[in-house]
């Protein structure tokens, strides 16, 4: 329900406040563009008003964008371009108000919020952390549908706009500043009293004029075309063609601005687009992941405020970072070595390093965030830990024996989360005296970048222990799915299968350069063989064996680890491996003298197409044998894991997703020709052949 009051304050000026009831944050559902259409209305016919400042009731909010759902509930093109001229039409009017209006931002001001800021005569923004200014509805396969993609051109130019609307970034206070987005960022507590003093001034507002010459060449008709060219080039290069908003966008952009030709292009390019399946997908993801951010309620949940860290490897340092400066809690790290503790250190000091060269973080946050580290190289003073996260290697044996020193030394009540990556948490948790405090908490490398966490209970884990994970996992800014604990949990066992069959490609005699490029022309962010590297070959050696050895046959990966260990091949982090890393100059090159250490004829003859199903299929299988056997929860964990944890391609809305846009004529057709030319493992069992078809079975209201 939209919930919008009109103030009339002193001196005439008046006030709307944005408060939608019973929600977190505010969104222009349609019963909030109602109401602020009738509050024009009423506007517009009082003469006695001398200005109008827009400002939010939310805590840490101004708008955060427009609501989705009613994208969804849109059954035709016209329905969703009616939309579209709705907004337009509101932000014209508000444009047109013969006083000035100030927009009084703090908090997050995204997608339609800033494009009716935009159509304000001021933008005055808090100079609070949480304030972020930007339009990201390309990250949900749209565009700004309510005027956005003309007004931000007109303020700040054809070559900032681009940079943001393409993007979908989000800019602080100081960012939003220096690029012109706003007029002025002030202290959250003078920001309404300072609002109300500009829109007091008369409606005409100065503009500085001045632009550098490449800024006039630009903006000139030649530079126009030359931008948008380039653009199109750089866009189609990163997306592959997948995305179809990128040419919408620039189609929209390249019509006269603010003409009205161009206001209806971009509602009618609007309107194709939330027809589209690549934007019903990513917003299928956007839904999945909200729902997955919800703190779980439990009356016995206690709040983490000590984390203990065992190991300061390259995992452990990014875990630690993660704690410190996004759950903003202390943490201890426990190494064997003081080199270990100095590294994890020195790994989240890098990082805020790079926020302060960006000025994104004063001296004093920095300190603040720093003061919550320490290290150790025993266990005295755990007696004070909620959270323990292990992060060291791949051994039973070690995480046995840490969970006897952690019951040892910690309290009775403290948790004993295993960031292992295929160990199932049973056999961890097998000598344990008290299996209720047990839990899995998997993260992804880097582990202070990647969204993802695996949250895994064993059979004994409390329902406790699992609440305080979970909302400690979204206290660092994660998204958790729970998953069944078994070996590889459900994203290295999905993963694994891909990986083999790319083993296999390049054992046929394919390059590497090219098994990866098919990859990523589909549609992941890295190919296989440069995400083995970035993983290390060591780790993935590790964990194949246990793999197996759990899970069967199919997860046995052709000889290729041994023999590239054998020749010191660990990766990335040795400088060796698929690729070479020993100079600058060949950083993307493949290294040619794999094929060499693997006995190798290069004899390529497959298509990307062909290369890139191939790896693609392994992985929808082991998907569906996961949902069938309860390993994640459902199609909305399952597709969540794949695109967060591995980067199943986000336009395709994850495998399930994958599978209900195509059908199960397609998938079957698909596998039952590779299994005739590449033998059993494309065999589905019976029943996941009617997990496939139950997926893709039109669902019934």
């Amino acid at each position: 329900m939209a919930d919008l009051t009109l103030i009339r304050a002193e001196d005439n000026i008046a006030q709307i406040c944005i408060s939608m009831a019973d929600a977190r944050v505010n969104t222009l559902q349609e019963s909030a563009i109602e109401k602020m259409s009738a509050l024009l209305d009423e506007l517009e016919q009082d003469s006695s008003i001398k200005g109008l400042v827009i400002y939010s009731g939310k805590k840490d909010c101004f708008i955060a964008g427009a609501d989705i759902n009613m994208l969804d509930q849109c059954q035709t093109a016209q329905q969703a371009q009616a939309l579209s001229e709705a907004g337009q039409k509101l932000f014209k009017r508000l444009s047109k108000l013969p006083f000035r209006v100030v927009a009084a931002i703090d908090g997050s001001c995204l997608g339609g919020g800033l494009e009716l800021a935009l159509a304000c005569d001021m933008r005055i923004v808090s100079d609070s952390p949480k304030t972020r200014l930007g339009l990201p509805e390309v990250q949900l396969g749209l565009l700004p549908g309510s005027g956005g993609t003309q007004r931000l051109v007109a303020r700040i130019g054809l070559m900032k706009s681009l940079d943001l609307i393409l993007t979908g970034k989000q800019l602080r206070a100081k960012q939003a500043l220096a690029l012109g987005l706003v007029d002025e960022v002030l202290p959250k507590d003078v920001l309404l009293n300072s609002a109300m003093e500009y829109a007091a001034l008369s409606k005409k507002v100065k503009r500085s004029s001045r632009q550098n010459v490449s800024e006039t060449l630009l903006n000139s008709f030649i530079g126009r075309g030359f931008l948008l060219k380039k653009a199109r080039q750089q866009a189609l290069a990163k997306s592959k063609g997948h995305y179809p908003a990128i040419d919408a966008i620039l189609d929209v952009l390249s019509v006269r601005n603010m003409s009205k030709k161009a206001f209806t292009t971009e509602a009618e390019q609007f309107a194709q687009l939330v027809m589209t399946k690549q934007s019903q997908a990513l917003r299928g993801l956007f839904f999945a992941s909200t729902q997955l951010k919800k703190k779980r309620e439990d009356a016995n949940d206690q709040a983490i405020s000590q984390v203990w860290l065992l190991g300061g490897g390259f995992m452990g340092g990014g875990i630690a970072y993660s704690c410190v400066n996004n759950a903003n809690v202390a943490v201890r790290i426990k190494d064997i070595h003081q080199s270990g503790v100095a590294h994890a250190m020195a790994y989240g000091d890098g990082l805020l390093q790079q926020k302060r060269s960006k000025r994104h973080l004063s001296r004093i946050e920095y300190d603040q965030i720093m003061a919550r580290y320490s290290g150790t190289l025993d266990y005295q003073g755990m007696g004070k830990a909620d959270l323990v996260i292990e992060a060291v290697f791949e051994d039973l044996k070690l995480k046995q024996q840490m969970v006897a020193d952690v019951e040892h030394y910690g309290r009775e009540d403290t948790i004993f989360a295993s960031n292992t990556s295929s160990i199932p948490i049973a056999a961890i948790a097998k000598n344990a005296k008290r299996p209720e405090n047990i839990i899995g908490l998997h993260y992804f490398s880097p582990a202070e970048k990647m969204p993802l966490v695996e949250v895994i209970p064993h059979a004994n884990t409390s329902e406790a222990t699992i609440n305080r994970t979970v909302n400690f996992a979204l206290r660092q800014g994660k998204t958790p799915i729970v998953v069944k604990d078994c070996a590889g949990f459900y994203v290295n066992r999905i993963l694994a299968p891909y990986i083999n069959e790319a083993a296999r490609l390049l054992l046929a005699g394919e390059q590497v350069a090219k098994i990866d490029h098919a990859l990523t022309q589909f549609g992941f962010p890295v190919g296989p063989l440069r995400l083995l590297d970035e993983v290390g070959l060591d780790v993935a050696a590790k964990i194949a064996p246990i793999l197996s050895r759990e899970l069967g046959k199919r997860f046995t990966p052709p000889d290729v680890f041994n023999h590239l260990l054998g020749d010191q091949r660990l990766g990335k982090k040795a400088s060796k491996g698929f690729y070479r890393y020993d100079h600058a100059k060949s950083l993307n090159q493949a290294d040619d003298r794999v094929y060499d250490v693997l006995d190798i004829r290069l004899n390529a003859n497959l298509t990307d197409d062909e290369m890139a199903w191939r790896c693609v299929l392994q992985m929808v299988l082991e998907v569906c044998r996961c949902l069938n056997e309860g390993i994640v929860q459902s199609d909305r964990d399952a597709d969540v894991g794949a695109v967060f944890g591995i980067g199943f391609p986000p336009h395709l809305g994850g495998p399930v997703n994958m599978i209900k846009q195509l059908g199960a004529a397609v998938i079957l057709d698909k596998l039952a020709l590779f299994a005739k030319l590449y033998g059993d493992r494309f065999i589905p069992e019976a029943d996941v052949v009617n997990m496939i078809k139950a997926i893709s079975a039109p669902s019934v209201p």
